[in-house]
C-alpha cells in the first residue's frame, strides 16, 4: 500500500520531535553540569536547545523529570556498557575532560554541582552514587569490599570536587593521562581486582572508537 501524505507527515514530525527531545537532553547536561541542577533555568535549556520553553514541558512534563531522564542516560548508561574493572576510569577521564569531548558523560560532575539541592534531587544523586558503589564492590573480595567500594568512589568525587568546582591548581590544569596514571598506580591497594596493567596512554578504556 503506497504511503499518504499524511505518512509522511507524521514520520516527520517525529523525526523533528526527537531530535528537539535529544537537543533539550543535551542542553540540560551541559548545563547541569556547569552549573548544578538549582541554577540551570528551563529558559536556560531551551535557550541552548534552539527550543521554546512549551515543548521541554511537553516533552519532559517538568525540569525534575527532565534532570532524572539526563542522568539516567548518562551514569546509568556509563554503569551498562563499561565493565566492571574499568569503570573508575573511564568515569574519572569523563570527569578530567570536563565536556571538552564529545559524548562524554557528565553524570558526576552534575552530582558535583548539584549537591545540595532538593530532597528530591538528593534522592537521585544518592541513588547513582549507590549503583556506582555496587559495581566497585565486585573488584574486592571479603568483608570489606563496599566499605572499599565506597572508598574508591570518595576519591572519585573527591577528585572532581577539586578539578571541577574548586578548580584547585595544579590538579585544575593536569594533563589527564597524568593523573589516571598516578590514581591508577595506587587504586589497586583499595581495588584488588583491578586490571595490573591498564590501557595505553591517551587511550579511554571502555570507550572504543
Amino acid at each position: 500500500m503506497a504511503k499518504t501524505p499524511q505518512d509522511g507527515t507524521a514520520n516527520t514530525s517525529r523525526r523533528d520531535a526527537q531530535g528537539t527531545r535529544l537537543r533539550l537532553l543535551d542542553a540540560a547536561s551541559e548545563l547541569f553540569a556547569e552549573r548544578g541542577y538549582e541554577r540551570a533555568t528551563v529558559r536556560d535549556i531551551a535557550s541552548r536547545a534552539g527550543a521554546n520553553q512549551a515543548l521541554l514541558f511537553r516533552y519532559f512534563g517538568s525540569k525534575k523529570a527532565l534532570f532524572g531522564e539526563v542522568m539516567a542516560r548518562g551514569g546509568q548508561e556509563q554503569l551498562r556498557s563499561t565493565p566492571p574493572e574499568r569503570l573508575f576510569e573511564v568515569a574519572l577521564r569523563g570527569m578530567l575532560a570536563g565536556g571538552g569531548k564529545a559524548g562524554t558523560d557528565r553524570s558526576l560532575e552534575v552530582c558535583l554541582r548539584s549537591i545540595g539541592g532538593s530532597d528530591e534531587i538528593a534522592e537521585a544523586l544518592r541513588g547513582l552514587g549507590e549503583e556506582y558503589a555496587e559495581v566497585l564492590a565486585t573488584l574486592s573480595e571479603g568483608e570489606t569490599g563496599s566499605l572499599r567500594a565506597d572508598l574508591a568512589l570518595s576519591w572519585l568525587l573527591g577528585i572532581g570536587l577539586m578539578r571541577v568546582v574548586v578548580a584547585k591548581e595544579p590538579l585544575a590544569s593536569a594533563d589527564p593521562d597524568t593523573v589516571c596514571a598516578l590514581v591508577a598506580g595506587a587504586l589497586g591497594n583499595l581495588l584488588e581486582n583491578l586490571p595490573k596493567n591498564g590501557p595505553a596512554d591517551g587511550e579511554s578504556a571502555g570507550n572504543p572508537e
